[in-house]
């Protein structure tokens, strides 16, 4: 991928911490003007739990050393990690003429283009935003059907990626985080997303052998044509 197309800038940036991170790309998103670039920033982070705006601390169940971070993202608590690609993209939605949930429709379908490219399929569940897999047969590719169990939405799923944004005048930051292989012991610290006893994996446990700089320039190809850019 080239580092920019027409309107668009792509960072890398390595391995980061999470706190200048999630400031700087809120410094931008609150000082850009109507003619600023959109960018897309590719990163994983050093182990950290990130809490969203309307984060319970009684999903926080055993932080332990790993530092806490108040983020203003939708959604409860998630961990991020080393072997996590992570993507913050920081667009203009107006000027992409997309509704929120249209745009979170489209991050959404990015991860499961993704992960189609690696043979798995990925399943969307109502309500509960990110993408999850079948733990039994994370490759078969039959979609889910009927209405979920109401005791446990869940059941047979485990979620591999997730999803939480920040909209601010028309404009998103922070983003999506695709597990790729990491330590998946920290999840168990937490109910991850704000649910209680969910299943978290990564492509490694469920047999896909793969590193986050080979995942990279999938993901990141099926944003920048889902977002509009070719």
């Amino acid at each position: 991928m080239p580092d920019a197309l027409p309107g668009l800038l792509l960072r890398p940036l390595g391995q980061v911490d999470y706190g200048p991170t999630f400031e700087a790309m809120r410094a931008y998103t609150q000082q850009r003007g109507h003619d600023s670039a959109d960018e897309i920033w590719l990163c994983q982070h050093h182990p950290v739990y990130s809490q969203g705006l309307a984060g319970q601390a009684a999903h926080l169940l055993q932080p332990g050393a790993i530092p806490v971070f108040q983020s203003d993202r939708g959604g409860q608590v998630t961990y991020h990690g080393p072997g996590q690609l992570v993507a913050y993209p920081l667009l203009d939605l107006r000027r992409a003429g997309l509704y929120v949930k249209q745009y979170v429709h489209r991050l959404e379908e990015a991860l499961l283009r993704t992960l189609a490219q690696l043979g798995v399929t990925g399943h969307r569940i109502a309500g509960a935003p990110g993408i999850y897999v079948r733990l039994a047969d994370p490759f078969d590719h039959a979609a889910l059907t009927g209405p979920r169990p109401a005791s446990d939405p869940f059941a047979g799923l485990g979620k591999i990626a997730a999803l939480g944004i920040k909209v601010h005048r028309h404009c998103s930051y922070h983003g999506l985080a695709l597990n790729v292989a990491m330590d998946l012991e920290p999840f168990a610290r937490i109910n991850p997303c704000g649910y209680a006893g969910l299943q978290t994996v990564d492509l490694s446990t469920i047999g896909v052998a793969v590193e986050v700089a080979e995942v990279e320039p999938l993901l990141l190809r099926h944003l920048v044509d889902l977002l509009g850019y070719k």
